[in-house]
C-alpha cells in the first residue's frame, strides 16, 4: 500500500529456455518448441533464441501477448512475490504439440526437456511421443507442478525445490527429506532433484538418495532461473552418461 523505490529489467527467460541456454554452453545441440505472441517482446525472444545457439521451433499467434513473468525480487535476492501471465500456453499448447513437425523433432531427439508451464493434456501427448525417450522436467511452482502428476510415472527426471516437492509428494512443511523423497517415490516418480536455495541439495533415482551442500555464493543477485540453469547443466551430464548425483 506503498510506493517502493527499486530499479526494474527485462530479460528473457522461461523454466525451460534457461535450462538449454545452460545445456548447449556444454555441447547439447537443442531445439526449442514454444508459443509467443505478435508484440515487441516476441522479437526480444526470438533474437535470444537464435543468439543462444537453439533452432526456433516456436509458433507466432500475432494477436496474443508474448506470456511473462514478473518477479518482485527483495535486497537479498530472495523472491518476495512472482506474477505468471501464461494465458497463450494454455491456450495453444495441447494443439502444437499435435504438430507434424513436434513428431519428426521428437523421434530424431535423443531426449525432452519440458516444463510445467505445459498444460497436463499437452504433457501427456509429449510424454506419449517420447515413446520411451529420456523425459526431463522442471516445476515451474508448486500450483502448477501438480500438471506433472499424470505422467509422473513416465518422467526420467524432475528438477523442484522444496516447495513444489511438498505440493506433489503431499507431504507438510517440516517434512524429513526422507519424508520427502517417500512421499515423490509413492506419487510415482523414480528420480528427483529437490533445492533448497543455499541450503542442501537433495537428490534420488533407482540407486538411493543423496544430499548436497552447495558452496555458499559470493552473493546473490537475483534466484530467478537458478533452478533451470541446474538442470540444464544436470541434463548435458547426464547425456554424457554420469550418473545422478556426479552430474
Amino acid at each position: 500500500a506503498a510506493s517502493n523505490p527499486g530499479t526494474m529489467r527485462e530479460d528473457v527467460g522461461g523454466g525451460v529456455f534457461n535450462a538449454l541456454r545452460s545445456a548447449v554452453r556444454r555441447g547439447v545441440s537443442a531445439s526449442l518448441m514454444s508459443v509467443r505472441g505478435g508484440d515487441p517482446a516476441a522479437d526480444t525472444v526470438s533474437r535470444a533464441i537464435a543468439g543462444a545457439g537453439i533452432t526456433d521451433l516456436s509458433a507466432v499467434f500475432l494477436d496474443r501477448t508474448t506470456p511473462s513473468y514478473t518477479a518482485l525480487i527483495d535486497s537479498e535476492g530472495e523472491l518476495i512475490v512472482g506474477f505468471a501471465d501464461m494465458a497463450l500456453y494454455d491456450l495453444a499448447f495441447p494443439k502444437q504439440i499435435r504438430r507434424s513437425k513436434v513428431r519428426e523433432v521428437i523421434a530424431a531427439a535423443d531426449a525432452i526437456l519440458c516444463d510445467a508451464n505445459l498444460p497436463s493434456s499437452a504433457l501427456e501427448r509429449l510424454v506419449a511421443l517420447a515413446a520411451g525417450k529420456p523425459v526431463f522436467a522442471i516445476a515451474i511452482s508448486p500450483a502448477k507442478v501438480v500438471r506433472l502428476l499424470p505422467v509422473l510415472k513416465e518422467l526420467s527426471l524432475v528438477f523442484m525445490n522444496r516447495r513444489e516437492a511438498m505440493a506433489l509428494a503431499g507431504v507438510a512443511a517440516n517434512a524429513t527429506e526422507r519424508e520427502v523423497v517417500d512421499g515423490l517415490r509413492c506419487s510415482g516418480l523414480v528420480s528427483g532433484v529437490v533445492t533448497a536455495g543455499g541450503g542442501p541439495m537433495l537428490g534420488f533415482d533407482e540407486a538411493g538418495a543423496f544430499s548436497i551442500l552447495p558452496p555458499p555464493p559470493r552473493k546473490v543477485a537475483d534466484v530467478t532461473g537458478a533452478g533451470d540453469a541446474l538442470a540444464g547443466a544436470t541434463v548435458a551430464a547426464l547425456l554424457r552418461g554420469l550418473p545422478l548425483r556426479a552430474a
